[in-house]
């Protein structure tokens, strides 16, 4: 079930986005690792400083670490700049979702494609279809998405984990409920740089005990670091794009200042509950449950979460632009229309990054057809 579904109604094969069970988690990272060989961008660019400020329950607690990339003692914040409400949009029966960039009023925030949360339930699925040029992540809220890929990759993604799946040159693969009942999760594309478009894909696996957990001292604040560094705690996971995602819980009246470097797009999608974002000497933005904040760039490098009465949850996620052209169709996102012309032409032709396809069936698409 990935953003592909929402993306592109008439595409090739549908597609969607999914993740792999704690129970065969190291058969999966080694898949992953036979698959990507070389280290990623991102280890450059996130050994930044941590400087964190939390303020929680009245209590101020300032950390700071060596800064290399000038922040200051305090940081500034980032200004919300945009808001926007998320309606429930049912695609087929059994697939629905909150779509907030990727729609008209927010085609892309560079380089991130699309943010969905989504429902996932019997009789809908994605049989085998394709990908190139970005970078999926599933992140399950509730429930699970099985999935299938032609390299032989399979897995369930349960509550809590984590799928980072970068395409590259070319995936085929499945995706469907994990279990009965309706699933529910995030998908995220992130866009892939002209220079990456064709490395080999990687998969990156964490099932929920596997994602490191960060905590202030008083308790008012818990972030699930899926990608980057939140209070000096970082993830394992290698994103090809730069990027930062945590999952962040906060108590009543908390907040969370968190680092992010100049330059990069960032936004906060509030999950449940509602909070109010910017800092302080600006305005500040309440949010509820289903809502997305996009941060302004300028000079600010902090951006603050708070908590209302009720408490929140919310997920911040930035990454660093790629300030390239980008040309969407369906499953294929790359910088010219001859590329995508070429995704297509490889795709069916079963080369440069397809050859696995052919032949190949994946063991939900067996299914289905028996069914």
């Amino acid at each position: 079930m990935s953003a592909a579904a929402a993306c592109m109604p008439q595409l090739v094969p549908p597609s969607s986005p999914l993740h792999g069970s704690a129970a065969q988690q190291q058969p999966a990272m080694a898949a992953a690792e036979r698959r990507q060989p070389g280290a990623t961008e991102t280890e450059l660019t996130m050994h930044i400083y941590i400087h964190v400020w939390i303020i929680s329950h009245g209590i101020e607690e300032q950390r700071a670490e060596d800064n290399s990339d000038g922040v200051s003692a305090v940081g500034k914040p980032r200004p919300v700049v945009r808001t926007l409400t998320c309606e429930r949009k049912a695609y087929m029966e059994g697939f629905a979702l909150w779509r907030s960039i990727g729609r008209p009023e927010l085609q892309e925030l560079d380089p991130i494609l699309s943010f969905d949360e989504f429902e996932f339930s019997a009789p809908a699925g994605f049989t085998d279809h394709p990908h190139r040029g970005f970078e999926n992540v599933t992140y399950m809220l509730e429930g699970s998405v099985s999935y299938h890929d032609f390299s032989g990759h399979k897995g369930t993604i349960n509550t809590g984990d984590v799928q980072w799946l970068t395409a590259g040159r070319g995936v085929v693969h499945a995706e469907v409920p994990g279990g009965h009942g309706v699933q529910r999760g995030i998908n995220i594309w992130i866009n892939l740089s002209a220079s990456n478009k064709m490395v080999e894909p990687r998969y990156q696996d964490l099932a929920s005990d596997a994602i490191p957990v960060a905590t202030t001292d008083e308790g008012g604040v818990s972030v699930k670091v899926i990608a980057g560094e939140c209070l000096g705690v970082r993830s394992p996971l290698r994103p090809r794009t730069p990027a930062l995602c945590l999952d962040v819980t906060l108590r009543p009246g908390a907040c969370l200042r968190q680092p992010v470097p100049r330059g990069w797009t960032a936004c906060a999608y509030v999950i449940d509950g509602e909070a109010h974002f910017g800092g302080e000497g600006g305005a500040k933005s309440s949010a509820g449950a289903r809502t997305l904040v996009v941060f302004g760039d300028g000079d600010g490098d902090v951006v603050d979460v708070c908590a209302e009465a009720s408490g929140a949850r919310v997920m911040v996620v930035a990454a660093r632009p790629h300030g390239e052209a980008v040309v969407r169709d369906g499953p294929f996102v790359m910088n010219t229309r001859e590329e995508v012309e070429q995704a297509r032409e490889d795709f069916r032709h079963r080369r440069n990054g397809f050859e696995m396809a052919n032949g190949w069936t994946s063991d939900h698409a067996v299914a289905a057809t028996a069914r």
